[in-house]
């Protein structure tokens, strides 16, 4: 992958699509081509192709395409299957035809089963059942690798996947209906502090674990893994570290400055006791993740007061 290599990425009105296109922006990437649902119907076989067929890419990155947290896949399972499964598909499959030199797809770490071992090695994909909070977001995102893995086998294409921790970062969504934990909490603290209510209510007991990874730390991970050769077919991305929910809620209470008291509603579902994934193979090659969590959890909060300015 050289600068003046065609790179297209969609989703690139995401988190982690734009934390991509930043990067490549940053590292002297000229050509690149950024696609989203918003500018091109996805769940259309024939636009889809024909996008390829005009545009040629040489490289692929396709970041989520439909993505929430525990509350987005319990209200809208529907939506996170269909518009992904269908999504990935066509594009997959438009990928080969125009013969795409390299292409990354991200997966999510709900991937991995629900009792899973820790921490979770790539080799655990389908070892047993799924979290059924999100089981059909997971079957879609198991259904794209395993196309990679199929189009790999049968058309040697350089199709790779990679799963990685929950992001977080610049151009997060912050709708509680719809957004992961840290922007969710984020907003819940501040509103909580500007209103001077006495407590702030979150899901569950706070005793799931789970590991973040700030966005442009993501972005330079997959690009990392664009320039290597010849790779296993599914690469964790994480960064080695979890942390509870009760402990971030702490955390982000203090980046906050919220006074209040943390209540847990016990009603509410965990999900999966702990997901922290073995990035062994990905550190082996050289990349570590550069961000803290502190350090992110001050930068996502500084952006998020900006963005509501």
């Amino acid at each position: 992958m050289d600068k003046a290599s065609k790179i297209l990425v969609f989703g690139a009105k995401g988190l982690i699509g734009a934390a991509l296109a930043r990067r490549l922006r940053q590292g002297s990437f000229k050509n690149l081509i950024l696609a989203d649902s918003d500018t091109l119907e996805l769940d259309n076989r024939k636009k889809v192709y024909d996008f390829f067929a005009k545009t040629r890419p040489d490289y692929c990155i396709i970041a989520p395409i439909k993505e929430g947290g525990i509350v987005a896949n319990i209200r809208y399972p529907a939506e996170l299957i269909y518009q992904n499964l269908s999504a990935q598909t066509n594009i997959i499959d438009s990928a080969w035809r125009v013969n795409v030199a390299k292409l990354i797809y991200l997966a999510s770490s709900c991937v991995y089963p629900k009792d899973c071992r820790q921490p979770i090695k790539e080799e655990y994909l389908m070892s047993g059942p799924l979290e059924l909070t999100n089981a059909p977001y997971a079957a879609a995102k198991i259904s794209g690798i395993e196309m990679c893995k199929a189009y790999n086998l049968q058309y040697n294409t350089r199709f790779i996947s990679v799963v990685p921790a929950t992001a977080y970062g610049p151009g997060d969504n912050f709708d509680l209906n719809t957004s992961h934990v840290i922007p969710a909490l984020l907003a819940k603290f501040h509103a909580a502090k500007i209103n001077n209510t006495p407590y702030v209510t979150i899901w569950g007991s706070g005793k799931p674990k789970r590991e973040f990874i700030y966005a442009d730390d993501l972005a330079d991970a997959v690009l990392f893994l664009m320039r290597q050769g010849r790779l296993t077919e599914v690469v964790n991305i994480g960064t080695g570290v979890d942390v509870s929910i009760s402990r971030l809620a702490q955390l982000i209470k203090r980046t906050v400055g919220f006074m209040g008291k943390i209540k847990f509603d016990n009603e509410k579902p965990d999900g999966v006791a702990r997901k922290l994934l073995d990035s062994g193979l990905l550190f082996s090659l050289g990349w570590r993740p550069r961000v803290s969590l502190a350090q992110g959890l001050l930068k996502a909060y500084g952006l998020y007061k900006k963005s509501i300015c």
